[in-house]
């Protein structure tokens, strides 16, 4: 196992303090899985998709991309 120093806003700290304690979890323990889930090179599969990623996952199939395209440049214009 290493070691790594990082600069960090004292609030963002504060923050991640509290979120890992009502978690159960060490601050290590989040930062270890953020940057194992950012730096990994295998493509995410349904099973081991983030629980946001697999609620959503088939939300869209009758979704039309042309409207949804028109919509956007509408919304942007």
């Amino acid at each position: 196992m290493s070691k790594l120093t990082l600069s960090v806003d004292d609030r963002v700290v504060s923050r991640a303090k509290r979120f890992a304690k009502q978690q159960g979890v060490s601050v290590s323990a989040m930062a270890e899985a953020y940057l194992s889930a950012v730096s990994d090179p295998s493509p995410h599969t349904p099973e081991n998709s983030p629980p946001i990623l697999r609620s959503l996952r088939g939300v869209l199939k009758k979704g039309d991309p042309e409207a949804y395209r028109k919509y956007l440049v509408a919304k942007y214009r």
